[in-house]
């Protein structure tokens, strides 16, 4: 059906215009301004949603982190500097000798009470308001050294984060590796294994998290386990200890993840080609060369996705020690993401807790930097 206009032009007809194909620009400039006009309209989305939840949040956290807002004061939100991040950061040496602790404390007094008078709010000293992070004071209590931080509990977080991260990511990659090659292999019930194998991921951390702080209890299975083995065992609270609340959360995270990784390590297995097996058996190639020179070669893409995967996780713990051990005890199992937690919604100082994130986004971010840069000259 035609149309016609008031002068009596005819007018297209709305199916001539529907299927007209589209003019592409024929000189390259244009067609290389429309083809970057396309390309932001589709990656126009995607950037939003990047705008909204990750860019618009960090901001956030950085500039809250220069103020002392409170989740519920009356007070209004002052603007403090640098404040919360020399509190977080500040950390300083100190040693006491004999003459300095007399000039301080007097004839009969101790190296904690020169460090008292030091450290004592209106002091005046560089150490006014710090806290002891560590120390070494003399048998006879006259003379020591010590370090000093604003937050010790930012340095003990950091600590067990580092800790926990360097033991679980080699230990879990290496184990998920070795299971993925014992289910890689061809034997009967490879299927119940890895569905055994997996079971703990599809597990919520926190049903996880309570079963095994039952089983870490000086009556529980672990103890009585051990003690089958060794009848001379003196079963203790792992938890309530501070020498093992880490290692016991360790052990458990391990547990609970290494199947995830398990599957990532056998999906990367069975992309490597059966040709390349069967040319190094026709070499003479045993087990440990053919998995050096055909195996390990073929998992190097998947070996870069596990470690990020597990570095990520591991820097991040938070659902094992708020369930288990609320960092304690003793901030033994205390981390930084619980800290900041803590600090934002225990005591409500989201200025202060948004300083921690802060930091911990910029140490994840230089560890994630540096394994790329690692991995990057390995492919070179």
């Amino acid at each position: 059906m035609s149309l016609t206009h008031a002068r009596g032009r005819p007018k297209r007809s709305v199916t001539y215009m529907r299927d007209r194909p589209r003019r592409w620009p024929n000189r390259p400039a244009d067609r290389h301004k429309a083809e970057a006009r396309t390309g932001r309209l589709f990656t126009a989305p995607a950037m939003c949603l990047l705008l909204i939840f990750l860019i618009i949040p960090i901001a956030l956290a950085f500039s809250l982190g220069f103020t002392d807002a409170k989740l519920s004061s009356p007070q209004p939100t002052r603007w403090v500097g640098l404040s919360n991040f020399e509190d977080l950061l500040s950390i300083k040496p100190l040693t006491l000798d004999e003459a300095r602790v007399r000039e301080l404390a007097g004839p009969e007094g101790t190296v904690r009470t020169a460090l008292r008078s030091l450290t004592k709010n209106g002091s005046g000293t560089p150490y006014e308001g710090m806290s002891v992070l560590s120390d070494s004071v003399a048998a006879d209590g006259k003379s020591g050294s010590f370090w000093l931080a604003g937050d010790p509990l930012f340095w003990k977080s950091l600590r067990n984060t580092a800790v926990f991260a360097l033991v679980v990511v080699p230990v879990q990659g290496g184990l998920g590796l070795l299971l993925a090659l014992l289910v890689n292999s061809r034997f009967r019930g490879r299927v119940f294994f890895r569905t055994v194998f997996f079971l703990p991921v599809v597990m919520s951390m926190v049903v996880v998290s309570i079963l095994w702080a039952f089983l870490y209890e000086k009556d529980g299975l672990v103890n009585n386990a051990i003690k089958a083995v060794y009848p001379s065992w003196d079963p203790i609270a792992f938890l309530a200890d501070p020498s093992t609340a880490l290692p016991a959360i360790i052990a458990m995270s391990i547990w609970q993840a290494v199947g995830f990784h398990m599957i990532i390590w056998l999906a990367g297995l069975q992309t490597i080609p059966a040709e390349l097996y069967e040319a190094a058996k026709m070499d003479g190639a045993g087990p440990w060369r053919t998995f050096t020179s055909v195996t390990w070669p073929g998992l190097r893409h998947t070996f870069v996705f596990v470690l990020v995967t597990i570095t990520i996780a591991a820097l991040g713990m938070f659902t094992q020690v708020n369930v288990m051990t609320k960092g304690g005890p003793l901030d033994s199992t205390s981390t930084l993401v619980y800290q900041a937690f803590a600090e934002g919604y225990g005591k409500q100082r989201i200025g202060y807790a948004s300083a921690i994130s802060f930091v911990f986004f910029v140490l994840v971010l230089c560890v994630a930097l540096i394994q790329r840069r690692l991995t990057r000259e390995k492919d070179a």
